[in-house]
């Protein structure tokens, strides 16, 4: 393999992905295992983690069926996955409410999912030294961390917060070569854009807006395939918006 094409492969890597049974977790589980690295899927769904393992064919990947709103299951999965090389979250929580509705259940649980689970998995790692020098740690954000969009408040605001608290940690495991970012998709083709559609009854509109077209899960799998590989060993503590061009039209 050329030189320059091997910046680019995870050969001899391991990589973890929460949220892996579904859409973009499970895109990204895939692709990664096609560049080459043993992965290290999690989930709530068994029964999904399990096709998902098997997709992945040949390899010493595995699965790992955890709950990271639930502490235990969390702590215990930091241990469970050994030492790696990179890190994925892609777990996710979306609910729409406009502010004058949302409550504190509403509030609680995508904050939980989004902002506390993906920290609290991460120092985990870190305070075991889990993370292996040179390793990489990309966050799955959104572009409603950087637009207004009616209803999605909550979510928005739990983006915005992963996006500015991984400047900060890519500031603090710098002196470890460990680098962390964010990729903060537009529309993807995925489960939760067809739940969103049902929900609001079309979003015809909204994707019309989208210059080069809405994205499929495999743009969002190489852009963290780029960061999670030698090649992007200069990034740190940056959001790649992934959107077709949505946000600056």
């Amino acid at each position: 393999m050329p030189a320059v094409l091997e910046n680019f492969s995870l050969s001899g890597k391991t990589v973890l992905v929460t949220g892996g049974s579904s859409g973009i977790g499970r895109q990204i589980a895939l692709s990664c295992a096609e560049a080459g690295a043993t992965v290290l899927v999690t989930g709530r769904n068994e029964q999904r983690l399990a096709e998902v393992l098997r997709e992945m064919g040949q390899g010493h990947h595995r699965s790992f069926v955890a709950d990271l709103s639930v502490d235990a299951q969390l702590e215990q999965l930091s241990k469970d996955v050994g030492v790696i090389d990179g890190l994925v979250h892609c777990a996710g929580h979306a609910a729409l409410a406009p502010v004058r509705m949302v409550s504190r259940a509403h509030i609680e649980s995508q904050m939980d999912t989004n902002v506390v689970g993906p920290l609290l998995l991460t120092r985990h790692l870190l305070q075991r030294n889990a993370i292996q020098k040179n390793g990489s740690i990309v966050f799955i954000s959104s572009i409603a961390a950087h637009i207004g969009v009616q209803g999605v408040a909550v979510y928005s605001a739990s983006k915005a917060a992963i996006e500015s608290m991984t400047r900060c940690l890519a500031m603090e495991v710098a002196k470890k070569a460990i680098r962390a970012n964010c990729l903060a998709p537009g529309f993807v083709e995925t489960p939760m854009l067809r739940a969103l559609e049902a929900t609001t009854g079309g979003v015809a509109d909204t994707i019309a807006r989208y210059p080069l077209g809405i994205g499929e899960p495999e743009d969002v799998a190489n852009a963290a395939i780029f960061l999670l590989a030698p090649a992007s060993r200069w990034i740190t503590g940056t959001t790649l918006i992934l959107d077709g061009g949505h946000t600056i039209g």
